[in-house]
């Protein structure tokens, strides 16, 4: 009797056997094909970026496309990291990334903590002003801003570049999200041992928030590297520039744009993002599954 049930239940043609095997396979098959499909729209132009960057001038204008050089051209890296001082445009971004993305993670780090374990008066309403600011598009603020660096002779510094970039409503509202999600016995158990905030926060809340925090300093990293208004904005000679207002000098450089030269410029500033995120995907991955179950 119950070999008769089992065979009736794997029984060719039934729901569980026939019917929905093939759906599932389908259904995984077209789930690849459109992964494969956005993972090639969205890799294509950093090939295609990598592979002019090793053309000859002829191949980059060769109709139809010529997809892969015939000889790669090592030496259009060097010609570039020479035609203007690419080494202190690589150090002026470094100095402004590393910066920024330090100061305003740990402004982020302590007023998240401050909004999400602290009581003060009127911290919802504060709160609630600096939740404002992302209604403020950036490029409303970039006159009032230079006006008032002209004020204090910081055009054109250091200060001038990496001060008023400090300050990030994003990260104090990530980290203020996150610590409030921790749970309360556990700070309730640090106050018993005697534990001040500043110990709960270096020794208790940010161990437990390793995953948040490198999502936070490489989405700030790269937001940083990448700046391009900002930096013109504020520089006005070569020895402050960056790496983006660099590439982007290149075409004034030659009579009409040689391709071959501003692609490997761009892959100078692209590959220290690639290198990083390569060394914090694990990280940066558990971060943002993290954020996305607590969301």
């Amino acid at each position: 009797m119950r070999e008769t049930m089992a065979a009736k239940a794997v029984k060719p043609g039934s729901a569980s056997g026939s019917d929905l095997s093939p759906r599932r396979t389908v259904s995984s098959v077209l789930v690849h094909l459109v992964v494969i499909g956005a993972a090639v729209l969205i890799g294509f132009p950093f090939f295609y970026m990598l592979s002019t960057s090793l053309k000859t001038v002829k191949e980059v204008y060769t109709i139809p496309m010529v997809i892969l050089p015939a000889q790669p051209q090592w030496r259009n890296f060097v010609e570039v990291w020479n035609l203007l001082p690419f080494g202190r445009f690589t150090f002026n971004s470094v100095v402004y990334t590393v910066s920024i993305t330090v100061g305003e993670f740990m402004m982020g780090l302590m007023a998240g903590y401050a909004f999400a374990r602290l009581r003060f008066p009127k911290k919802d309403l504060i709160f609630f002003l600096v939740l404002l600011t992302f209604l403020i598009p950036s490029e409303i603020t970039l006159i009032p801003r230079f006006i008032m660096l002209k004020q204090l002779n910081w055009i054109n510094t250091y200060p001038g570049l990496i001060v008023p970039e400090l300050s990030s409503a994003f990260a104090t509202f990530l980290l203020r999200e996150h610590f409030q999600s921790l749970p309360d016995e556990l700070f309730d158990a640090a106050k018993i041992d005697g534990a001040g905030y500043f110990r709960q926060l270096m020794q208790l809340a940010l161990p437990l928030s390793k995953p948040i925090v490198s999502t936070l300093l490489l989405l700030a990293f790269v937001a940083h590297w990448n700046a391009y208004m900002w930096p013109l904005v504020v520089t006005n000679s070569q020895s402050m520039r960056t790496l983006p207002i660099g590439v982007q000098s290149l075409r004034d450089v030659f009579e009409f744009p040689e391709w071959q030269y501003i692609m490997a410029g761009a892959t100078i500033v692209v590959m220290p993002l690639v290198a990083l995120f390569l060394i914090a995907q694990k990280q940066f991955i558990e971060g943002a599954v993290q954020g996305a179950l607590k969301g």
